[in-house]
């Protein structure tokens, strides 16, 4: 006798085992732990929402969209070998996010569309993604590294990626007006990297909306930073 497949059910399992797995970790990643997946998770389903998504696939895919993280931080302990700890972790968690599909019974159709979206949410990856559902989880990733938020996971990302010439600004040009931005030598400069730029890769009309008022707020901290390092607003 068959069964029908219940997508509730099946959801709110891997929203469970997901959980636990990021819990578990001994060396969690501050700015991609379970709170930023629980984020990106009631994000990605209220835009999907909005825009008409499979909210199944959305909230799955979002769910293990970072699940090659948890990999990377609790199988270095010599357990990863060198090609596993060099491959991208869109791959890993592809790989990772297809084990624990196939576990649940996923159909087909399910199964490849979450997998595409967990590939296509990366930025560096470059993988342009091909249905809203995929569209909608990488909205929602990137939406996560903007606004207050964002700037909070901007200073954890990059105290943990400083080298020892690693500055918190230029000080002769704070603002990147004067240099070509460098985001490995200036702190400050991942916002005219990339941070800034994040609106134009919005793939949904409730994307670009929430990145516009997410920017907007970033945009008001530089000019807050400016002022204070000009001494702005001192008492008459």
């Amino acid at each position: 006798m068959a069964f029908a497949f219940d997508r509730d059910a099946v959801l709110a399992q891997v929203y469970r085992e997901v959980e636990g797995r990021f819990l578990s970790v001994g060396r969690a990643d501050l700015a991609h732990g379970w709170d930023h997946i629980e984020r990106v998770y009631r994000l990605a389903v209220a835009i999907a929402q909005r825009e008409g998504a499979d909210q199944f696939v959305v909230g799955m895919a979002a769910l293990l969209h970072d699940l090659g993280r948890v990999a990377t931080e609790s199988e270095r302990d010599g357990k990863m070998s060198a090609a596993q700890e060099q491959r991208h972790h869109a791959d890993l968690s592809h790989d990772l996010a297809a084990e624990v599909l196939a576990a649940h019974g996923v159909p087909t159709a399910e199964r490849e569309a979450i997998l595409h979206a967990v590939l296509a949410h990366s930025f560096s990856r470059g993988i342009e993604p091909r249905t809203l559902e995929a569209r909608v989880v990488r909205d929602a990733d990137r939406l996560d590294g903007l606004g207050a938020i964002g700037i909070m996971r901007w200073a954890i990302t990059g105290t943990l990626r400083a080298a020892a010439e690693t500055r918190p600004y230029d000080p002769a040009d704070p603002f990147a007006e004067q240099h070509a931005p460098d985001d490995r030598r200036y702190l400050l400069d991942h916002f005219y990297t990339k941070l800034l730029r994040m609106g134009e890769t919005m793939g949904t009309a409730t994307g670009q909306a929430l990145a516009q008022e997410r920017l907007a707020f970033m945009r008001r901290y530089l000019e807050e930073f400016r002022r204070e390092l000009r001494l702005e607003g001192l008492p008459g």
